[in-house]
């Protein structure tokens, strides 16, 4: 027995010797990004999983975007520099917080620059158009899609979401407030809401600060955002349901929050359905276990599920991720 025990460990160590590959990661760990990223934009374009994140950094240097892809939840390529501020002539810092959708066999990227704080300044939200889920971007309009404030809503943070009808909607809003608009189907304007409206303020709650998205499961639209500040450990998500994607929406709880032995300030999430499933997945960012710094934020990944209800159940936060789910 003793014999057969030290064949087996000369044998193992023969194979590491030669080269042998170690076996594949069980979990993807947290973060999923090597470097300072922060407010993911998750997609499903053809075979890959893409991560389209704001590089975290001071506003000055906040004028390129990153993007990553993976087969399955695992394994990430880094396409750099995607967009870049040279591609967008208005745009001069602080480009934030993307929104990447596949129409008409074009990509477009929605992201927001220059962190206006009045109508005078020339910033809000702008969109880019490429060929690839990787680009490159370039400037689809020559100005921003939305430059000014509406309802008191500061233009960053766009989410843009397809309706089953086919319609188009962005949703949106800093300071405390949030608006939806109808997009026309080329991305270059907004159309009037069936209520007339072409701004319409749908803040689902007091709490909310920033960071919308919608999705829609179970024939409900779902909103999720972003409440605390975004350098605070309080950050976090929580979410409400309405049966339109203009509401009303009432506020169902927050499902997304620190874990102090983990990490702080998770928050604004992006989601992922798999396709042809009802798998989903969150994707956010958060701080590392003791670190404050102002721009060290990593992203991270882990299960989304739903009760009989569908409700979103509270989300735990973990260094081991998620498991391999391979797109087919």
């Amino acid at each position: 027995m003793a014999l057969g025990k030290w064949m087996m460990a000369a044998c193992m160590a023969v194979a590491l010797a030669s080269g042998a590959q170690a076996a594949p990661p069980a979990t993807s760990g947290n973060p999923i990004l090597q470097g300072w990223y922060a407010d993911p934009e998750a997609a499903v374009f053809g075979s890959r999983y893409w991560i389209f994140p704001t590089t975290s950094a001071v506003y000055e240097a906040q004028t390129t975007f990153d993007a990553f892809s993976s087969p399955d939840l695992l394994h990430w390529t880094k396409h750099a520099d995607v967009l870049n501020a040279k591609a967008v002539p208005w745009a001069k810092r602080a480009m934030w917080a993307p929104s990447v959708v596949e129409n008409n066999g074009k990509y477009y990227f929605f992201f927001a620059a220059n962190d206006i704080k009045n109508d005078s300044e020339l910033g809000g939200i702008g969109v880019a158009v490429a060929d690839r889920p990787e680009g490159p971007y370039k400037d689809l309009l020559g100005k921003p899609l939305v430059g000014a404030f509406h309802n008191g809503a500061q233009p960053i943070d766009q989410f843009v979401f397809k309706d089953d009808d086919g319609a188009w909607y962005m949703i949106y809003g800093g300071w405390k407030h949030a608006n939806i608009v109808r997009l026309t189907d080329d991305f270059t304007g907004v159309l009037p809401l069936a209520d007339g409206t072409l701004f319409k303020e749908i803040t689902p709650a007091p709490e909310y600060v920033e960071g919308p998205l919608m999705f829609k499961r179970g024939g409900r639209y779902y909103f999720m955002w972003s409440e605390g500040g975004w350098g605070s450990p309080d950050y976090s998500v929580a979410y409400a349901i309405a049966d339109a994607p203009t509401g009303p929406f009432k506020r169902v709880g927050k499902i997304l929050q620190q874990d102090e032995a983990i990490a702080t300030s998770a928050g604004h999430n992006s989601v992922i359905q798999v396709p042809g499933t009802d798998r989903w997945y969150i994707v956010y960012h958060r701080r590392p276990h003791g670190d404050s710094a102002r721009d060290h934020r990593v992203t991270a990944i882990e299960r989304m599920e739903f009760d009989a209800q569908g409700h979103i159940l509270p989300v735990k936060i973990t260094h081991e991720g998620v498991a391999a789910d391979p797109l087919r």
